[in-house]
């Protein structure tokens, strides 16, 4: 049972509870701590709830009194808790911008570079060397016919040298390109000799993918048609893009066999003690020139072929076509 009290009593126990309370509530720094102390002062079982059960010693006039200052005082601790949990949460709301504010005038520090990839540098500084000698970027479609990709480069539908390579065929008579020597047919259709063009880009074949093997990869084809073009000129640009691109490695030519040249070679450059492949070429076959309705008579051409996976792997010393890939930083943060 709560202490019986006197109006004068209860009216200085009020007061004293008020001028508490507003001291306490000034000082409170945090949500958790303010509803507890709402809780302990205006709560059921709250101080300000224990003082007013002490009423039962007044007069029925006396107790109005009481509950009149007993009201207004919970209305005005309630607007003081109210005011002052607003006045945390925009501190704690400041504090946080502050902490998370970001100098955009600073300097970065440790911010990580994007790199080119291998491939895609290896193809451009082929055609940058390319460039320099004077040729003419170009590209075409990677979904090719059979036009394009076989019979218009002196390949029949019955000829062996279909063999060589393995087809992914689309339906009908469209196919993803083997090579990117359709690129030299389209161009000459709409282009007279004299030309000189590189073209690069995507390959497709069914090879089994290993370390040196992979279904999808990159060639770059090389074609220059003029009057009076020989071998030589072949050779001699092979050359100097193969010294401009590797140093002084040994260079040597065999003869091999390709359906849109004759003759034909493959080049091998000496790495590691051993000779190894890295592109082919020959003199353009007159029947592609005169296919096209150009007179091999007065025009003379060579063409030659490269992968740029090969010359990639060849100049970082990288051991497995599978590396250029794969999503691994660790290597792809090597160039």
């Amino acid at each position: 049972m709560s202490e019986t009290l006197s109006l004068k009593q209860l009216t200085d126990e009020l007061n004293r509870l008020e001028e508490k309370a507003v001291k306490d509530i000034s000082q409170i720094v945090d949500t958790n701590s303010l509803e507890q102390f709402r809780v302990n002062l205006l709560g059921k079982k709250g101080n300000l709830s224990k003082i007013l059960g002490s009423m039962s010693g007044l007069s029925g006039s006396e107790r109005p009194v009481v509950g009149q200052q007993a009201n207004l005082l919970k209305k005005k601790l309630q607007d003081l808790v109210s005011d002052r949990l607003s006045q945390i949460e925009k501190e704690s709301l400041r504090e946080l911008i502050a902490k998370e504010t970001i100098d955009v005038t600073l300097p970065p520090s440790g911010t990580l570079l994007g790199h080119r990839h291998p491939l895609s540098k290896t193809t451009e500084e082929i055609l940058d060397l390319f460039s320099g000698l004077g040729y003419v970027v170009e590209e075409g479609p990677e979904v090719e016919n059979d036009y394009y990709n076989f019979a218009a480069l002196n390949i029949p539908e019955d000829h062996p040298a279909r063999d060589m390579q393995d087809t992914f065929y689309l339906g009908g008579d469209l196919l993803l390109r083997t090579h990117t020597s359709p690129v030299q047919i389209r161009y000459l259709e709409k282009n007279p000799p004299p030309v000189r063009i590189v073209a690069p880009g995507r390959v497709y074949r069914r090879d089994a993918v290993d370390a040196t093997h992979s279904p999808v990869f990159h060639q770059v084809e090389v074609l220059a048609i003029d009057e009076g073009l020989d071998f030589s000129h072949l050779r001699g640009t092979v050359m100097a893009f193969l010294k401009a691109f590797f140093g002084d490695l040994p260079v040597r030519f065999r003869a091999s066999y390709f359906p849109f040249t004759e003759p034909s070679a493959e080049v091998d450059v000496q790495w590691r003690g051993r000779w190894l492949e890295v592109m082919g070429c020959g003199m353009v076959d007159p029947e592609v020139l005169e296919g096209l309705g150009i007179d091999s008579e007065r025009w003379t051409g060579f063409a030659a072929g490269l992968g740029v996976e090969r010359f990639c792997m060849v100049r970082h010393e990288i051991d497995d076509i599978r590396r250029l890939y794969t999503s691994d930083l660790r290597f792809l943060e090597q160039f």
